[in-house]
């Protein structure tokens, strides 16, 4: 990547992207220096404009940004750095430079199926889910079949506290059959956005 330090007087911005969330976490500089150490350590350093020096994010708090990707715009002189943060990436605390949480609801389905999927690996006694997988598919998809129906009665004619519980229970059978027939759910993410497109 050739990247145009000459245009900011030896600095370009770099945003800091969580790559789960695609939440934006904060904004810094690199020279290239930085940049070369944040490619090589794959830990985000900055050139601190306030310190004068090079400056590896989290290097007194512990709260380290892991790079998992980096990008650069069409003219090479900004950056957009996807990362895994540990802990929260503020000096203040907060999650984000703007005070915003680093997470959203929508994102737990991906959670919840990452560890349905370490419940098939490991098949703990006792567990709900692994017995729907030793089970098998035909008694995964007969809870689908029950669950849909149960969300259905409680539109129709319970409560609105009740659908929303009945629909959790329809998306977990969902997520557990995905995983049994080795998808995730992503992929039904991909065809839904396929069609959509159209």
């Amino acid at each position: 990547m050739k990247l145009d330090f000459a245009k900011g007087d030896g600095l370009i911005p770099a945003v800091i992207q969580d790559s789960k969330t695609n939440k934006v976490l904060m904004l810094g500089y690199m020279n290239e220096e930085a940049y070369k150490k944040t490619v090589d350590d794959k830990l985000v350093t900055f050139y601190s404009r306030s310190k004068k020096r090079l400056w590896t994010k989290g290097e007194e708090s512990g709260n380290f940004l892991k790079v998992v990707d980096i990008l650069s715009d069409c003219d090479n002189d900004t950056l957009l750095i996807k990362v895994k943060p540990k802990g929260p990436v503020c000096h203040t605390g907060a999650d984000t430079c703007w005070d915003e949480k680093n997470s959203e609801d929508i994102m737990f389905i991906k959670q919840l199926q990452d560890f349905i999927e370490k419940r098939r690996e490991k098949m703990p006694e006792g567990s709900y889910t692994t017995k729907l997988f030793n089970r098998g598919i035909n008694k995964i998809t007969q809870k689908i079949g029950e669950e849909a129906a149960e969300v259905i009665i409680d539109a129709l004619n319970g409560t609105d506290e009740g659908m929303i519980m009945e629909a959790a229970d329809l998306m977990y059978h969902l997520i557990v059959m995905l995983t049994y027939k080795g998808y995730r759910i992503e992929d039904v993410s991909k065809e839904l956005r396929k069609r959509h497109k159209k």
